[in-house]
């Protein structure tokens, strides 16, 4: 909206503003014309000097009555330092003397962003870009999109942006941000591909090869999350964030040592990290490390003393240890901090089971499908653990009741033609069996890993080998 550019400032700009500054001292400024008051004006504001804005704002109100561009600059000013319904009184001032320009409907939408009114500040944005010349729609595409986002609406940010891009396909700024909707908006692979567009034009961005990293982690595709993570720290060493996601990578990966050397280099540039240290004591647990385990845990907990992750590692180890009674509790609390993670009650099903406390067990198990019915691992786990106890029947209503997420279907099946064939009911098995296999003939392999006695049953084995 300001112009800092004195290529056709008539006379000697520095000298002008000079004159103006000595008056703020109480020295008399003589006459300035108004297009030399503008540029100050201008100046102060793309500087942040806010109160000197206002104040050469009102200077030309003074000597130009008739003038509402000073009128218009001082609610610029005082609205930056949140005098936002003077402001508001000003441009309806202004409202009444003549028609709205662009920058006046910019101006207001920008005030009642500020007031948190998303409704008022789109409706104005929008009213600026039908009044706006082609070389400014650019940016006030962006600062609509941006009252979207503010507002959690990216699905409605999305929309604007699209047009953006339509209007300008060169608007990296855009392509990034609508890589960012599109990543609140679960829709990663969108992400992914508009991050690495705007990285084929800006390969030395490290924040575009970060996200690109935390958009493939979002859909668990680690390997290549890790390579977009190198890429972020090689472009920028001591960017901490990509360390921290790198360790997790890693973990997930079950890399541990990898792991923990990547969470060690996030805290050797932020410092110390509760989380951080517990994850490092969750990949000394994993490698068995179980003395080294507890050291991280406990030290994470010096720094968020109700980290749930932590007080479950220590219970972990405990049990890992022979002290499930004392894992039990230690996993309740965490399960107190954190009391709708479904993983926290799988983890204590399977303690309660190894001290045979059956009905706590599976109210445990169905604690954890509640919370996470798309938990595939608690699932099967829980069908076992009905089989093991000889609850066939209540396996089979249970999966038929089931409300299966659309990522668990094949599972679910899969369980079932398992529970068929162990109630001897072979033809819905092998029915139920054949679909799974034409869908997919690699996840149905699996049941052989959740049941290794089926390997033994040539009919069912014979299946994978004849369709």
């Amino acid at each position: 909206m300001f112009s800092n550019d004195d290529e056709y400032y008539e006379g000697n700009f520095n000298e002008d503003l000079e004159r103006f500054e000595q008056s703020l001292k109480g020295e008399p400024v003589g006459f300035i014309d108004s297009d030399k008051l503008e540029a100050i004006i201008d100046h102060y504001l793309i500087n942040g000097q806010y109160t000197k804005a206002n104040l050469c704002a009102e200077h030309g109100m003074d000597h130009f009555p008739f003038n509402t561009l000073f009128i218009l600059r001082k609610a610029q000013a005082i609205s930056a330092t949140g005098q936002l319904k003077e402001a508001l009184n000003l441009l309806a001032q202004i409202e009444k003397i003549e028609v709205p320009t662009c920058e006046f409907m910019l101006t207001k939408a920008s005030i009642f962003s500020q007031l948190r009114d998303t409704k008022r500040a789109i409706r104005y944005f929008r009213e600026a870009l039908q009044l706006s010349e082609p070389e400014d729609k650019d940016e006030i595409f962006l600062d609509l999109a941006m009252e979207y986002e503010n507002s959690n609406d990216y699905a409605g940010a999305i929309l604007v942006l699209e047009e953006a891009i339509k209007y300008n396909p060169n608007n990296e700024v855009a392509i990034y941000e609508i890589a960012f909707c599109y990543d609140q908006s679960g829709e990663y692979q969108k992400a992914i591909q508009c991050y690495s567009d705007f990285i084929e034009e800006n390969p030395y961005s490290f924040t575009a090869w970060y996200n690109l990293g935390n958009a493939y982690s979002k859909l668990e595709n680690w390997e290549q999350a890790i390579w977009a993570y190198d890429y972020c720290v090689v472009i920028n060493e001591d960017f901490s964030p990509a360390y921290f996601n790198l360790g997790n990578a890693y973990l997930s990966l079950d890399k541990f040592q990898l792991s923990i050397e990547n969470f060690e280099k996030c805290m050797s540039i932020d410092g110390e990290d509760g989380l951080a240290l517990c994850y490092i004591g969750e990949c000394q647990e994993q490698l068995g490390n179980y003395e080294l385990a507890k050291h991280y845990y406990y030290r994470s907990l010096e720094f968020v003393a109700d980290l749930p992750e932590a007080w479950l590692g220590l219970g972990i180890v405990s049990d890992l240890e022979g002290h499930t009674i004392e894992g039990i509790q230690l996993i309740l609390k965490a399960i107190e901090l954190d009391p709708v993670n479904g993983g926290f009650y799988h983890v204590l099903a399977g303690a309660y089971e190894k001290i045979e406390r059956w009905e706590d067990a599976n109210e445990a198990y169905l604690m954890a499908l509640e919370f996470e019915p798309n938990n595939e691992e608690a699932l099967c786990d829980y069908i076992e653990y009905l089989i093991d106890m000889e609850s066939l029947l209540d396996a089979k209503l249970f999966l038929a009741a089931y409300d299966t997420p659309e990522n668990l279907k094949i599972t679910v099946n899969l369980l079932q033609a398992v529970v068929f064939w162990l109630l001897n009911k072979e033809q819905e098995s092998i029915v139920l069996l054949i679909d799974c296999i034409l869908e997919d003939e690699e996840k149905s392999t699996e049941i052989f890993s959740w049941f290794p006695a089926l390997k033994d049953e040539v009919k069912i084995v014979n299946l994978f080998s004849n369709l």
